[in-house]
């Protein structure tokens, strides 16, 4: 189905092998960059250096979830190696080239947009961020429970954020006996926190809301849970912020007064990589055969 396409999978963690393996099962090339570590052996697929790859052969790129940091790098748990991507190597591939990342940063957008390549944000799709969330939080589950001296049922949980993540967990620790409150800045929010059965607050009413709060779960990619915030808190109060580097929490103020919070924006490849793996695997795969079909058409 993608016999002769020829793919860089360019750093990632555990998620990435289902990646690749899906790819590879469907016949495609892939230089598999940052991996030298990696013991699996996949048909097609070669370890490479990102300074031995022909760019100019490369049909797509697949980044890490995180896709790059602010200056080009490329997170990978199979090598030592520092990977940067840079404009001129975007420069080199086909302008067919896709890049296809999970989330993107002011570096990535610019580099991809100077070279004149198409960005691809899988965490931009609802089916992908919806399926992503049951991994989430199973792992947010696991760590309240490491964490704490007391159970999620009948304890006081604020979520921060109604966005696909915030759903979900909202309606789990919901289903566990957790009495939950959820702050949405939007009014179509707090319309469905209240449908849902659920108590709602407005964001500006934070610190009024979180007082007897034992659990904290931040989903927004902005500074919400501030020093102003945290020193509203019981001093059991548990912060688990799960928003994209570097989260939306005063990590530095929480550890001073002595409250616990932990910033984990990659859950599910370390609670299920395999299942999140999988889904990225199916919607890159469907992705790679729609834009393959629609160059031979144009060809």
């Amino acid at each position: 189905m993608l016999k002769g396409l020829q793919i860089a999978v360019i750093g990632g963690d555990a998620r990435q092998i289902e990646v690749i393996r899906k790819l590879s099962e469907l016949g495609a090339k892939i230089s598999l960059i940052g991996y030298e570590q990696l013991d699996h052996s996949f048909t097609g697929a070669v370890k490479e250096k990102i300074t031995e790859i022909n760019f100019k052969e490369i049909d797509a790129i697949i980044l890490p979830v995180a896709g790059t940091s602010t200056d080009g790098e490329v997170d990978t748990i199979f090598s030592n190696e520092q990977i940067i991507l840079t404009e001129k190597i975007l420069t080199e591939t086909p302008l067919h080239c896709t890049v296809y990342s999970g989330i993107t940063n002011e570096y990535l957008t610019k580099i991809t947009t100077n070279a004149n390549r198409k960005l691809v944000l899988l965490f931009d799709r609802n089916d992908v961020a919806i399926y992503n969330s049951i991994p989430t939080v199973e792992g947010i589950l696991m760590l309240v429970i490491q964490n704490t001296d007391y159970t999620i049922h009948g304890s006081k949980t604020v979520v921060l954020g109604l966005g696909r993540n915030g759903l979900t967990i909202s309606r789990v620790f919901s289903s566990l006996g957790a009495k939950v409150k959820v702050g949405a800045r939007k009014a179509e929010h707090i319309a469905r926190i209240e449908e849902m059965g659920l108590d709602s607050f407005y964001l500006e009413e934070l610190e009024k809301n979180i007082k007897d709060a034992d659990i904290i779960i931040n989903t927004i990619p902005h500074l919400v849970v501030t020093a102003e915030v945290i020193s509203k808190m019981p001093y059991h109060t548990l912060i688990i912020d799960i928003a994209s580097k570097p989260g939306g929490t005063d990590f530095r103020y929480a550890e001073k007064r002595g409250i616990k919070a932990i910033l984990t924006p990659s859950l599910p490849g370390i609670v299920a990589p395999k299942t999140a793996g999988q889904i990225l695997a199916n919607v890159l795969t469907e992705l790679m055969v729609e834009d393959l079909l629609i160059r031979k058409g144009n060809n």
